[in-house]
């Protein structure tokens, strides 16, 4: 499994893989100990949930770690007037007659209500290398596509602001 992301994306789960270790476990483990101490288990609802939240934890460390291990590092390799990863996009889409701004952003870093849309997602897909007054369709099904037209295009960096996934 081979994920392609960001210097920024594997910083940010660092950090969050980090936090998980040094302080989120060992806060847990003392949950765990004092919910013990309540004497019996089979109807202890702080023990159960205080394990609840260490599996949890656990899990994510276990999927940042494997996240990190297998991440092969992108760059944005877009030209100054095309679409790439983290630019501000304004894309007109005449089925809804309105203008959406977007930032294509990788996989771990999806946030479509702040408007921040996978790579490899149709639109995402889609956008990614397109220049400014370019139309394209967006093939979501066999079923279902949709006309969009790329109307600016504003060249960022990753600032970071899109934030990791939490699953």
């Amino acid at each position: 499994m081979n994920n392609e992301l960001t210097r920024e994306d594997i910083r940010k789960m660092q950090e969050e893989l980090e936090e998980r270790r040094l302080v989120t476990r060992p806060k847990i483990m003392e949950d765990v100990v004092r919910a013990r101490s309540f004497g019996d288990l089979s109807e202890n609802d702080e023990y159960k949930t205080a394990k609840k939240m260490q599996r949890e934890n656990d899990a994510r460390v276990r999927y940042l770690e494997r996240m990190i291990k297998t991440a092969t590092i992108i760059e944005d390799t877009s030209s100054s007037d095309e679409v790439g990863l983290y630019d501000l996009v304004g894309v007109y889409m005449p089925e809804d007659d309105e203008t959406v701004t977007l930032s294509v952003v990788t996989t771990v870093r999806v946030d479509p209500g702040k408007g921040f849309i996978s790579k490899e997602s149709p639109l995402g897909q889609q956008l990614l290398g397109k220049k400014v007054g370019v139309s394209f369709t967006v093939r979501v099904s066999d079923t279902y596509s949709y006309e969009a037209k790329v109307v600016s295009i504003e060249k960022r960096e990753d600032d970071g602001s899109a934030p990791l996934l939490s699953h």
